[in-house]
């Protein structure tokens, strides 16, 4: 048994710790971690003050006492100062392998309060980025988060880039180009419009840079994707970074829904190389998304033949098709603009793709954000079920924002699924404008899905539409409210915090067929954790959005470290390439009044230009050079720390 003063923190325990896998199979230690405050999330056991770890999973989550007596002899001790610890976060929806690609490449406006401060980031990032290379602002924003409540002009994106070409992506809805960037897309007078969306001109017939999805955004996916592409070695150094970034937000897991432009198997290399050399901190499940219209069939006849759900291990593994099975069945979200109808056809192509998945006893996710496009996908669903019972099939939708309770136990009934994400925190402004506060109140009907027994999970849908943070989301379903502070739901469609983070950890599980591994701090689980900046549970709804993790592991392995465990972090290349808006503003912006906190630390100005080790000697230890990162606006400098 160990005694107190085996206890260790910080620099101390960092030689101890086995840092150099994330898969929980190689730990060379038991790992005890006590003084916390630790939500199991397990009704059995709910609260905890230690857990011991033991090969990558919990051994005892209970007293201290319990904890040290169950760990063998020269057991590491890591003392959480009192803070709350959580399950791993589990995003349910999100494009981490397309995102991980092209992190590297896009300056993030998440987070960033005011269209001032986006706009200086912006001219900052034009400044350091060489020819032929493009500067791109790629989703995880809205307008509404903005002090202005708008977006920047094309007039305002050439003056601050006459010669670069930006690109903008706000939502799904629409993109902006500056004039260089017009140009090397080739967009002119002549240009024709092409399917999916419109080039919106000027009185002369000349293209404005405003490109609009309508219907969908096939035009801004092919727009983006005529941009230059990182090489292979950048990339496995963008997806670290954005693994890292994740990470440091307490996320642990991440269910990849595929994505346009995202080809299988060729696109999945990276992730697969980083598996490979046991470089992933993140758990992985992902889906596999058709790109081709009227091919999607021969899409998923090939894939069953090559791959199958559960394939792979605890770090990585396949889960399954969609969240594209059919592009007729595709109602991309605009509420800018009216609801689609689905095709006619529609029924026919998703029937087809259903019978094959449901014959193979593959899950599937379907994207559909309306009722109308739900109520039809149920009569194919019912249509197969009575041929080949769907019972066992871990089928589910995605988004449902205004599905109806008829539909609802449609769902219920046939055992399905659906994983919500917080898109209407960055649109509900439009679908209020559009539908009406009162049509708003139950998008999605969260209350109800839980009230009918449904497995209802939660995401983002990052890294083009909304951010990754999930913070953000667990504010969104407790509050009811928008990025923008617009007040969308009354009492009854909110959820409690705790209810929130259960929909973020174990029953984001049955989504990725992991029931009973991971999810909760519970004995035989898979030891995956965060320890919080602030306790969830008690700051101002005001603050939820703003929490971080100071300590991340995953399988009992540390991925990421701040604050007094900042020492415990693993070391981290530097972003490639070297003008990465990474390396210059980091990814989510943090608040101002720890930018503030940073700023008197280390007496930044804006000839200040030194960067990683520099500046982390430049601080004194004062503040942990990880928490540089993002800063650049409220210090006034270009620093960056690793």
């Amino acid at each position: 048994m160990l005694g107190r003063r085996d206890v260790l923190r910080g620099g101390a325990a960092a030689a101890l710790l086995p840092l150099t896998t994330a898969d929980g199979k190689q730990a060379k230690t038991d790992l005890l971690i006590v003084n916390a405050r630790i939500a199991t999330l397990d009704r059995s056991n709910p609260q905890a003050e230690a857990v011991a770890i033991r090969d990558g999973r919990f051994l005892v989550v209970g007293s201290e006492q319990a904890a040290r007596s169950a760990a063998r002899a020269g057991a590491v001790v890591i003392d959480a100062g009192g803070r709350r610890l959580i399950p791993g976060l589990i995003d349910s929806h999100m494009h981490i392998i397309r995102g991980g690609l092209n992190y590297n490449m896009e300056l993030r406006w998440d987070g960033v309060p005011s269209l001032a401060d986006a706009m200086a980031m912006l001219k900052r990032q034009v400044d350091r980025t060489p020819a032929p290379q493009w500067v791109r602002v790629v989703g995880g924003f809205t307008e509404h988060q903005f002090a202005e409540k708008r977006l920047p002009t094309i007039a305002e994106l050439n003056a601050v880039a006459p010669d670069t070409p930006v690109f903008i992506l706000h939502l799904y809805d629409r993109a902006l180009l500056n004039a260089a960037a017009l140009h090397v897309v080739g967009y002119a007078k002549h240009t024709p419009n092409p399917p999916g969306g419109e080039i919106v001109r000027d009185a002369a017939g000349n293209p404005t840079g405003l490109l609009l999805a309508h219907p969908n955004a096939t035009i801004l996916y092919s727009t983006l994707a005529k941009g230059p592409k990182l090489p292979p070695e950048y990339q496995l150094n963008s997806t670290r970074h954005f693994m890292r970034e994740l990470n440091g937000l307490g996320v642990t897991g991440v269910i990849d829904a595929g994505g346009g432009f995202q080809n299988y198997p060729d696109d999945y290399a990276i992730i697969e190389k980083l598996h490979a050399d046991e470089q992933l901190t993140l758990r992985i499940s992902y889906n596999l998304f058709t790109q081709k219209p009227q091919q999607e069939l021969a899409d998923f006849a090939g894939w069953v033949k090559q791959v199958g759900p559960g394939r792979g291990d605890d770090s990585y593994r396949h889960n399954g098709a969609g969240e594209m099975l059919v592009y007729s069945a595709a109602d991309f979200e605009d509420f800018r603009v009216a609801r689609p109808d689905m095709p006619p056809g529609m029924e026919g192509d998703l029937e087809l793709v259903v019978r094959l998945l449901a014959e193979h006893r593959w899950p599937w996710r379907l994207h559909a954000t309306y009722d109308q496009t739900i109520g039809r996908a149920l009569d194919v669903f019912e249509e197969v079920h009575r041929d080949i019972p769907l019972t066992g099939i871990n089928w589910f939708f995605d988004h449902a924002e205004t599905i109806s309770d008829r539909n609802i136990e449609r769902i219920a009934a046939l055992g399905g699924g659906i994983a919500i994400q917080h898109r209407m925190a960055y649109q509900g402004e439009s679908f209020v404008e559009r539908y009406g506060a009162k049509a708003a109140e139950r998008t999605p009907p969260i209350a109800r899905m839980l009230a009918a027994g449904l497995h209802v999970g939660a995401g983002t849908d990052a890294t083009r539409v909304a951010s990754y943070n999930p913070w953000v989301s667990l504010n969104w379903l407790v509050t009811g409210r928008t990025v923008g502070g617009l007040s969308l739901y009354p009492a009854a469609n909110r959820v409690s915090r705790e209810t929130a983070l259960r929909m973020w950890t174990h029953q984001n599980t049955w989504f990725s067929n992991e029931e009973g591994k991971k999810g909760m701090v519970k004995a035989g689980q898979l030891a995956d954790l965060a320890i919080l900046s602030d306790d969830y549970f008690s700051v101002p709804e005001a603050r939820i959005p703003h929490l971080r993790s100071v300590l991340t592991m995953l399988g009992g392995q540390v991925v990421y470290g701040d604050a007094e465990f900042a020492d415990l972090s693993p070391k981290m290349p530097l972003p490639m390439p070297d003008w990465s808006p990474v390396a210059t503003f980091g990814g989510y912006r943090r608040t101002q009044e720890k930018a503030a906190k940073l700023a008197g630390a280390c007496g930044c100005s804006t000839a200040c230009n030194v960067h990683g080790h520099d500046h982390a000697v430049a601080l004194g230890g004062q503040v942990p050079a990880a928490d540089v990162q993002g800063f650049w606006g409220s210090l006034g400098c270009g620093c960056w720390a690793v």
